[in-house]
């Protein structure tokens, strides 16, 4: 596919950068500042979550960890309790080694440049360039899921993103869209002004085309079909899997917790024991305890790519009895700061009522 036009690359980012300035978001608390502690933060937090979401949690770490040396001085788990319920722990893990590698290798200032940027835990070349254009000025494409969703609808894109080669093509026609390097404030607006859109009015399902500023130059539109856009024909495969939760309390309203494996699911996060099978849950007590447990409701969770059919035991427990693997007893307050997986979460709650 040709690259986009002169033309319609000026009418495209004047059109985007017009409409940010007059219709586009300004009031979320990660905008107006050219700080790219907090732009970076809220970057990762935005990573497959929604603003709504984000908001509290955006709000909590800042109060928390107002600089980047705070946080990278945190514990693991405190990052993962103030994280707890966010989801994709990876997010967390990353941000807290990227804070320290900030400070290690740049003295504590976030770098500049985007391909310095890149090189960070956590932070791959979208959120890069978004860090680098809102807090530096740099001109620089972003291609997160909103914006190819975007330009491929703009640009009748149907190349299929599945392979790497058409990404990279994407990649150099969003270059060629970016506003000349002259126009002042011209790349802060239009970053933000391609995030809008894909959240706002360039949806999904259902676009609102009659009110996208770029309706007059969309392929897709012209077409009538928006929604065949992007194309992208590998999919993922879901799976599913099977698991038992020991929720062992015992006479104080204490229950017995240990860290995930740092790798597998739910890694480095403090959990309920977590097995396979009823049997191997069972065996793994010692048997004076064994005909104490009682089967809960068993419940659904989805992830991304797998339905976890999740199957909790409970056990009314005397302390001083052997529990399976290494861990130890926590209150009610004590496991409400610690990083735990939403659904172990939602369990112990439940719980609590």
């Amino acid at each position: 596919m040709a690259a986009p036009s002169t033309l319609i690359a000026s009418v495209f980012a004047a059109s985007v950068v017009r409409w940010q300035r007059s219709h586009g978001r300004s009031e979320l608390p990660w905008q107006n500042t050219r700080d790219p502690y907090r732009v970076w933060l809220s970057e990762v937090m935005l990573q497959q979550t929604q603003v709504s979401t984000v908001l509290g949690y955006f709000d909590r770490f800042l109060a928390r960890f107002p600089t980047v040396a705070e946080l990278a001085t945190a514990g693991e788990d405190e990052v993962f309790g103030l994280w707890s319920g966010l989801g994709y722990y990876s997010r967390a893990r990353n941000m807290h080694r990227c804070a320290q590698e900030v400070m290690a290798r740049f003295g504590g200032q976030f770098p500049r440049r985007s391909e310095d940027l890149e090189t960070l835990p956590g932070i791959g070349r979208s959120t890069a360039a978004a860090i680098a254009a809102f807090c530096f000025g740099e001109r620089v494409a972003i291609l997160d899921g909103n914006v190819k969703r975007v330009l491929t609808r703009v640009l009748g894109f149907d190349s299929d993103l599945s392979s790497s080669a058409s990404e990279r093509v994407l990649w150099g026609m969003a270059t060629e869209l970016l506003p000349a390097a002259s126009e002042s404030g011209a790349i802060e607006s239009y970053t933000q002004g391609l995030m809008d859109l894909g959240a706002t009015v360039c949806m999904p399902r259902k676009p609102n085309c009659l009110l996208c500023p770029v309706n007059e130059i969309c392929v897709a539109r012209r077409e009538g079909a928006p929604e065949a856009y992007p194309v992208k024909t590998r999919k993922l495969k879901r799976s599913s899997q099977s698991l038992w939760l020991l929720q062992a309390r015992d006479a104080a309203g204490r229950t017995w917790l240990q860290k995930r494996p740092v790798r597998g699911i739910w890694a480095g996060l403090f959990c309920l024991p977590v097995f396979e099978s009823h049997a191997a849950l069972i065996e793994a007590l010692p048997p004076s305890v064994r005909a104490n447990v009682h089967e809960g409701a068993p419940f659904l969770h989805v992830l991304t790519h797998k339905d976890l059919h999740l199957h909790p035991m409970g056990l009314e427990s005397d302390a001083k009895a052997a529990m399976p693997g290494e861990g130890q007893w926590f209150s009610p307050h004590e496991w409400e700061g610690l990083g735990l997986p939403a659904p172990v979460r939602k369990l112990l709650v439940s719980d609590e009522r």
